[in-house]
């Protein structure tokens, strides 16, 4: 696994003050994505111990709220084994810590994934321009869902975070 950044102190990708890993690698190549650089799955650095270090040092932090995943698409195909494995050790050792994911894929298509139950919310859908809404939360375009995961794994039906 590959990541270009770790965003320090953002009030921007989730809810509350958080820490934010930006993955490398993405297929769906958005038209005007706000982050193209990060598409390539060789780009940007190894995600190695020191990242993770540096990583677990903002989830230490009590005003830290959690930490989202984006990119690129963190749920991209090269990512998966070594993003579960991380999402487990963070649920473990932060369990207070809400856990945001942001990918391209739609609901329907990742809901079946291992690493989905560690995640508190997942927002979904590749960005449209043509749908682009500065004014809503959490996401670029209206056509994308912020899905509270806990609720809707428990009910079994999309349930949407408010």
């Amino acid at each position: 696994m590959r990541y270009h950044n770790i965003t320090k102190d953002d009030m921007l990708n989730g809810d509350g003050l958080r820490v934010v890993l930006w993955l490398a690698g993405c297929s769906h190549h958005c038209r005007n994505c706000q982050n193209p650089v990060t598409w390539d799955p060789d780009g940007g650095l190894p995600f190695d111990e020191a990242a993770k270090a540096e990583l677990f040092a903002e989830l230490e932090k009590e005003y830290v709220t959690g930490v989202t995943f984006s990119g690129g698409d963190p749920l991209y195909e090269r990512n998966r084994q070594e993003l579960t494995e991380l999402l487990r050790e963070i649920r473990k050792t932060y369990p207070s810590k809400t856990i945001w994911l942001y990918t391209g894929y739609l609901w329907e298509d990742v809901r079946e994934l291992e690493l989905i139950p560690y995640l508190d919310v997942l927002v979904d859908g590749r960005f449209v321009e043509e749908l682009k809404d500065n004014n809503l939360p959490w996401k670029g375009s209206s056509n994308q869902k912020v899905i509270d995961v806990k609720t809707t794994l428990a009910l079994g039906k999309t349930v949407l975070y408010a």
